[in-house]
């Protein structure tokens, strides 16, 4: 799934909250869409992001790949 975010969206962090229901799941998006910074406020146009989907087995919000 695709949504479109702005600077109003302030970071992955709150695009996971809202979107996966879990603020620590905002690596995954950054994965997914080659970013490496959860920061959103220096977006001057709308940008799609892909979304993951919703995991329920990833709590802790630690990417399998910085083990």
């Amino acid at each position: 799934m695709f949504i479109d975010v702005t600077a109003a969206d302030i970071s992955l962090y709150h695009v996971a909250a809202k979107h996966l229901r879990d603020a620590t799941q905002w690596w995954r998006i950054a994965q997914m869409n080659g970013m490496d910074d959860p920061d959103l406020s220096g977006l001057e146009t709308p940008v799609s992001l892909l979304l993951p989907a919703v995991s329920m087995t990833l709590t802790n919000g630690v990417s399998e790949l910085s083990a």
